[in-house]
């Protein structure tokens, strides 16, 4: 095998991760395990919601592609995202790393011309879905109402589509957050709310027309007039992916119990009918051409664990400690700037934490205690080997099922604190907006509730005081009280997350600090 191409990264032995040091940080990734029938567009779609794609180069002989990303720190985002979850394309597992190459040169190399109007098409829907709503964008790429919300009728059902089918089908265009089905005027409908407007607008250009089996079931989609989809019930007619504790609503049995089992083993809603609400008997589909999904309606291995971002709300296969276990071991903190309430405001983020104990004897070690199973799960996920005050922070389900609070009279130093009535709960308020704002930890961080007196200058210097370096700074445009500040590490912006979120900004105001999906 001939791997002096400069293109190829020469590492196409078919070995898995390990096996070549991991490169430094790049704005261009190299993508291995791609299907042979993949789409420019769907590579594409991996990064676009990191930010903007500006090259890519597919090599299908050897299932590899390069991508390239505007900015390093949208690819450092991107592969922090996908390292604990997986992306899949086509239902199979696709693995990301950094390239060798600083950028990507493709001019002068033959069948350009594909992933040339797929980026171009790309860039004219996100610039077309970036703009302010109801304003004039460049011709030819508004998007009507830029809602995030599909309106999807089935014509020809010849066959069941149920909701997990659809999820399948829609989650490779982006983050699928919540999905209604219903009947009207005879016919099968649903709607679908994605986490972005640029990914509805994707979806609806490929998936327009489109047959889901062989001569039947066409998919004709629109834009909702709807923004945002309100769903009281999880159960087979509709589903809210970003809360797993809804109630089913009628009486079917939850869905908790098969969704945890189909994490824990993988395989078992293969079996043709699995019991739980929502999967349909198997019957042997013939599959569509164009449209990648399993013959088996039934058979969607482990509830198409393929979608991107739901995953991180999801138990993943093979972690250790208690499986359903809200509780998690931290380890490796830096004894001397850690506090309760610092593990309190980081874990925080992804979760409600009720309780926080740092461990008296080794101060390294914390137990962190939190809402619920998911919560644990989705904050360990994105924590886990982040660094902060200088080590690697590690997360780990703990064998303690809570956190107990000392005794009276007991020596506690004040390590162990409850915060079960806290008032910065970020996920106190069901359905709240907070649920689709789950991000990994990230340079750039989100700033709300920002009084009007407050100028650029007092922000950074609120940063610059609290030790971080400030690279760059935006106002939202249409909203003066929310602001985008780009530090100069992840690490920067974990530490000043913690020191600053609910920091008194005066005027009543309590500035809040998220992790931001967007560079500036």
């Amino acid at each position: 095998m001939n791997n002096s191409t400069s293109t190829a990264n020469g590492n196409d032995n078919k070995k898995f991760k390990g096996d070549r040091p991991p490169c430094s940080p790049s704005r261009v990734l190299h993508l291995r395990k791609i299907p042979s029938d993949v789409t420019e567009a769907e590579v594409i779609s991996l990064g676009l919601p990191f930010g903007k794609v500006t090259n890519l180069l597919m090599l299908k002989g050897k299932s590899q592609a390069f991508l390239e990303m505007a900015s390093e720190e949208a690819a450092v985002t991107m592969v922090n995202y996908y390292t604990p979850v997986t992306p899949h394309l086509r239902s199979q597992p696709v693995f990301i790393q950094y390239s060798n190459h600083r950028e990507l040169k493709t001019d002068n190399l033959p069948n350009q011309a594909r992933a040339q109007a797929a980026l171009q098409a790309v860039s004219a829907v996100q610039s077309g879905s970036l703009a302010l709503p109801g304003a004039p964008t460049n011709e030819g790429t508004v998007i009507p109402g830029q809602s995030p919300v599909l309106r999807i009728i089935i014509e020809n059902l010849f066959y069941p589509v149920t909701l997990e089918v659809l999820h399948q089908i829609f989650s490779k265009f982006g983050t699928v957050l919540k999905i209604i089905t219903f009947t009207k005027n005879n016919q099968f409908q649903a709607l679908l709310q994605y986490a972005d407007p640029v990914n509805a607008h994707y979806a609806k250009m490929a998936l327009d027309g489109q047959n889901i089996y062989n001569a039947c079931c066409t998919l004709r989609i629109d834009f909702s007039k709807l923004t945002s989809l309100n769903v009281k019930y999880n159960n087979d007619k509709s589903r809210d992916f970003t809360r797993l504790d809804l109630p089913t609503g009628d009486g079917q049995p939850s869905l908790e119990p098969p969704m945890a089992a189909a994490f824990g083993a993988p395989g078992i809603i293969s079996s043709p009918y699995a019991g739980a609400a929502g999967f349909a008997p198997a019957i042997g589909f013939h599959q569509a051409t164009g449209i990648s999904v399993p013959a088996v309606p039934g058979a969607l291995g482990p509830l198409t664990i393929t979608s991107s971002a739901v995953t991180g709300r999801m138990a993943i296969p093979g972690t250790s400690g208690v499986p359903g276990n809200s509780v998690l071991l931290v380890t490796n903190l830096n004894p001397d700037l850690i506090t309760p309430h610092g593990l309190f405001i980081l874990f925080g983020v992804y979760g409600d934490v009720h309780r926080v104990k740092i461990m008296f004897n080794k101060k390294e070690n914390a137990l962190v205690q939190m809402a619920d199973a998911s919560q644990a799960q989705l904050a360990m996920n994105h924590l886990s080997g982040q660094r902060l005050y200088g080590k690697v922070l590690r997360a780990t389900l703990s064998k303690h099922q809570a956190v107990q609070l000392p005794r009276e009279g007991q020596e506690d130093q004040g390590l162990t604190k409850d915060f079960s009535n806290s008032p910065l709960h970020r996920f106190k308020k069901p359905g709240s907006k907070n649920f689709q704002n789950i991000f990994p930890p990230s340079a750039t961080l989100h700033l709300s509730n920002i009084p009007p007196s407050v100028t650029v200058d007092d922000l950074k210097n609120l940063f610059t005081e609290a030790g971080c370096s400030v690279k760059a700074f935006k106002f939202f445009q249409k909203d003066r009280k929310m602001a985008l500040i780009q530090l100069g590490s992840v690490e920067e912006a974990i530490q000043a997350l913690i020191e600053l979120h609910n920091h008194d900004l005066g005027e009543n105001h309590h500035l809040r600090v998220s992790f931001s999906k967007s560079t500036i």
